[in-house]
C-alpha cells in the first residue's frame, strides 16, 4: 500500500491549493480515502473523508471551504482547499478509512507521508 501526498505550498490567506493523494498496492474503490492535518507538537485531525458510498465528511471550521473528491480511474483523491486561513496551516495526510456510525472516519492502515501546506501573508 502505498499513498503519495502532493500539492501542497505556501500560500496567501484567501488564496487555494488543491492537495492530491496517489493510491497504490490496494483496490482503490473498496476504501474510502480520508485527509487528516497535523501541526506540530500536536496530534491528527480529520479534515475530510470521502467513502465508498460517495458520501463524505468535513471538519465544521472546513464545511464550504474544502471539498474532496476522488478519481478512481486515477486512483487519487483530492482535496481542494479554497479561502484558507492561517489556521489551515499544518502538514496533510491521507490514508484509507471506514465510515463509522456517526459518519466520522475510522484510520484503516498507515499515513502517507504528507504535504506541508502554509497560509501566511
Amino acid at each position: 500500500v502505498q499513498l503519495v501526498e502532493s500539492g501542497g505550498g505556501l500560500v496567501q490567506p484567501g488564496g487555494s491549493l488543491r492537495l492530491s493523494c496517489a493510491a497504490s498496492g490496494f483496490s482503490f474503490i473498496t476504501y474510502g480515502l480520508g485527509w487528516a492535518r497535523q501541526v506540530p507538537g500536536k496530534g491528527l485531525d480529520w479534515v475530510s473523508s470521502i467513502y465508498t458510498d460517495d458520501t463524505t465528511y468535513y471538519r465544521d471550521s472546513v464545511k464550504g471551504r474544502f471539498t474532496i473528491s476522488r478519481d478512481n480511474a486515477k486512483n487519487t483523491v483530492y482535496l481542494q482547499m479554497n479561502s484558507l486561513k492561517p489556521d489551515d496551516t499544518a502538514t496533510y495526510y491521507c490514508a484509507r478509512v471506514s465510515k463509522t456510525t456517526w459518519g466520522l472516519p475510522r484510520l484503516l492502515g498507515s499515513w502517507g507521508q504528507g504535504t506541508q501546506v502554509t497560509v501566511s501573508s
